[in-house]
């Protein structure tokens, strides 16, 4: 057997009557973690390889705990606590970054990014939508839908009240990570499996949905799509609109460089290069018909938005006479208030 693993997280979930798993929280995921760490730890797991989500109780816990005292300080303390909990655990190990084949699997792909161990694109997370049960997310926690019902009425017998906050396949992210150096006004926006990089603010507007997200700092106020990543000192505007590959935007991997400005309400369905700015209100697809205009604001040519994506320098217009939709080159790189992504 290997010692060689892609990640290795141990953790705490929900599961519902059948004992179907609903939702995995890994406090401490690895990365590729060493091979002392592998070694010590996949004979006791009975771990032969592949890549595998093992059930453990609270001895086995504790076990690995004792047997990693030395070598991982941090994870022997985590399962120390472990072995007290009274909710299932399990020990999940992936030897390759395949597609994620249990829900144990596809949470920890999902806390690897919000841990900001991998960033979007990083990893291999096909198939992942049937693995993530729609579940109602409560002030219980989670639970099954068919399970709720009773649940609710268990609740309000004993005079309470089980709120329930959303029915998704997601969590919110900060029931599970809250990445260090950042602001969000609100959490229910953000799904786990997002990554949210340093410096970051996401204003009550903003969204970032999982395999998403933001290198910080930057100031998100619209809605960063399933697979874009936003560069460095970039604005999203109010509103505004990035379009994801899984809403529409086919094979396209839609990205924001470093600098850029979407204006409020506006949109993009092409990747920005850096210091873009697209108008408030404009909203510039793939096919979207563009006049390049030159330094004297001269028609030079008509082309595609598609062509333009990932040049930088760019500012995308509409003409207030015309409605045509114009481009030109734009020096003046946006510079965000650095006192308003300032961090403690």
């Amino acid at each position: 057997m290997s010692t060689t693993l892609f990640s290795l997280a141990f953790g705490i979930g929900t599961q519902n009557r059948q004992g179907a798993w609903l939702e995995v929280f890994y406090a401490q995921p690895l990365l590729r973690p060493v091979a002392e760490l592998v070694a010590a730890v996949a004979p006791i797991l009975g771990y032969e390889g592949g890549n595998q989500a093992i059930a453990i109780d609270t001895d086995r816990a504790a076990e690995l705990a004792k047997a990693l005292k030395s070598i991982d300080p941090a994870q022997s303390a985590l399962l120390t606590r472990l072995a007290e909990a009274q909710k299932p655990l399990v020990a999940t190990l992936l030897a390759e970054d395949a597609a994620p084949t249990s829900t144990p699997e596809a949470y920890l792909k999902l806390h690897l990014l919000s841990h900001r161990l991998v960033k979007p694109h990083g990893q291999n997370l096909a198939g992942i939508f049937p693995l993530l049960p729609n579940v109602a997310w409560t002030t219980q926690g989670a639970i099954d839908l068919a399970e709720l019902p009773a649940r609710q009425l268990e609740a309000r017998l004993k005079g309470e009240l089980l709120e329930v906050f959303s029915v998704d396949k997601f969590p919110k992210m900060t029931d599970y990570v809250v990445p260090t150096g950042v602001r969000i006004a609100d959490s229910a926006r953000i799904r786990l499996g997002a990554y949210i990089g340093e410096g970051t603010t996401v204003m009550h507007e903003g969204f970032v949905n999982f395999n998403a997200g933001t290198e910080g700092p930057g100031m998100i106020e619209g809605r960063v799509s399933a697979g874009v990543f936003v560069g460095k000192g970039s604005d999203l505007g109010g509103g505004c609109s990035t379009m994801g590959t899984l809403s529409g935007g086919g094979n396209i991997v839609i990205s924001v460089g470093e600098g850029c400005l979407i204006g409020a309400n506006a949109g993009i369905g092409i990747p920005l290069g850096d210091r873009n700015t697209v108008e408030s209100g404009l909203y510039v697809t793939a096919g979207t018909k563009v006049n390049l205009l030159d330094g004297k604001d001269a028609l030079v040519k008509v082309v595609k938005a598609r062509e333009l994506a990932g040049q930088p320098d760019l500012l995308f217009r509409r003409n207030s006479l015309t409605g045509a939709v114009e481009c030109k080159t734009h020096k003046s790189a946006i510079e965000l208030n650095e006192a308003l992504h300032a961090h403690n």
